[in-house]
This record gives structure tokens, C-alpha cells and sequence, in this order.
């Protein structure tokens, strides 16, 4: 049962989050073979201002081994 959890900035409206979550469960199930039901993605807001102790130490920094996709900035 796949659970995704999108951590972006404050800032996008509802319609874009939806769309973000709809377009990462269709992927999810084509890729991992799983129907609608098995898929849940949530979207955390997070501010700037808490990016880097919320996000970027704690799930980027301290997981190196667990990112598929890297990103391009350091903090």
C-alpha cells in the first residue's frame, strides 16, 4: 500500500495539488501494479523559513540512501 507524501512550499492551489496527486497515483499504479484504492498521497506545506530543519536535514540530508531523485541545491 503505497503511501506518498509530497513536502513543497506554501503556495499552490487546490487545483494544482490535486492534479499533483492524481498524475503521482496514476503513476504509482501503472508502475507498482496497484489499483486506485491501494494509493493515498498527501501534500505537507512547508515554509521556507522551516525547510531546512523540517525537510532538508531531517529527509534529505540525513537519508541519502533512500532518494531516488537528488536535489540540485545543498543548505
Amino acid at each position: 500500500m503505497p503511501h506518498v507524501i509530497v513536502k513543497a512550499w506554501p503556495g499552490k492551489t487546490e487545483d494544482e495539488k490535486k492534479r499533483l496527486a492524481d498524475a503521482i497515483t496514476k503513476h504509482v499504479m501503472e508502475i507498482f501494479e496497484y489499483g486506485d484504492e491501494a494509493v493515498s498521497v498527501a501534500i505537507e506545506e512547508v515554509g521556507p523559513e522551516s525547510w531546512k530543519t523540517d525537510v532538508y536535514e531531517p529527509d534529505i540530508k540525513a537519508k541519502p540512501n533512500q532518494l531516488y531523485k537528488k536535489p540540485g541545491y545543498e543548505m
